[in-house]
């Protein structure tokens, strides 16, 4: 029993450095095409040069500035989508009434693609961040409701009906059972919505400006300035990849009781 965990530490570390092992052969294969002139550096600039270049921006306190817009636009908009999803999707699946009028909205607005409405935000809220924060709200709300709602109806239902034999009020049970049951499942949904909101606050900023790291990048792609483009690029690859690497250690602090 005492060697299972210490067995799946070892299998976890060995997968970590396989990826690792996968990314170093990446950089590798980089750095040797540009060295090789297989195409100009304008195209493809050394890794080595998108390093430099990334250190630069680092010191002179450009990236921070840029990283803090975006993340600020990003997570007030999925904060505003999660309050509002998470609202939503328990009214609906608790009345038939809520249920008939969201769900029609729900059809129609989660497969549509929600930076086409960037135009319609800015021409409401206009181009700084509130048009922003509203957009990634907007597009991240949908797969919220989804979520709750199917976590909220799929709540077992002896735990209502002993609930009720208690003399559970509908508020209670609300808060005390049906939510607490839901939290592994909404929260699971909440990660499948950061990449969301990231991805539209990033584009919505190369289309829009009004700052943050994708007018950044935009900015540099169009004076040919492509060690900051490709350092940026990669900036958001990181910030993505430790943002879900810290929710998920959220998740596995707070929510072990949860089965998978």
């Amino acid at each position: 029993m005492t060697a299972r965990p210490h067995e799946e530490g070892v299998k976890a570390a060995g997968l970590r450095l396989r990826s690792l092992a996968s990314v170093m052969l990446l950089l590798v294969i980089w750095e040797s095409a540009a060295r090789a002139q297989l195409a100009p550096p304008v195209l493809l600039p050394a890794f080595t040069v998108v390093a430099a270049e990334l250190g630069r921006i680092i010191a002179d306190g450009s990236l921070a500035s840029d990283l803090a817009l975006s993340l600020y636009r990003a997570v007030t908009g999925l904060a505003l989508a999660g309050a509002c999803g998470i609202l939503l999707g328990m009214l609906m699946a608790r009345s038939r009434v809520v249920h008939w009028l969201i769900d029609p909205l729900v059809a129609i607005g989660f497969p549509s693609p929600k930076i086409a409405f960037l135009p319609v935000f800015i021409l409401w809220f206009g181009i700084e961040s509130l048009s922003k924060i509203l957009l990634v709200a907007f597009a991240c709300v949908f797969p919220v409701i989804i979520g709750t709602y199917s976590a909220a109806r799929a709540v077992h239902r002896v735990l209502l009906w002993s609930a009720f034999s208690l003399g559970t009020t509908q508020h209670a049970l609300l808060m005390r059972v049906i939510l607490p049951a839901c939290y592994p499942r909404i929260f699971a949904t909440l990660r499948i919505a950061l990449p969301v909101a990231l991805i539209t606050t990033f584009t919505a900023e190369m289309v829009a400006g009004g700052g943050g790291m994708g007018a950044t990048l935009v900015y540099s792609q169009r004076f040919f300035e492509s060690p900051t483009v490709f350092a940026y690029i990669l900036v958001m690859l990181g910030i993505g990849l430790l943002l879900d690497a810290a929710v998920h250690a959220f998740a596995r602090r707070y929510l072990a009781w949860a089965e998978e």
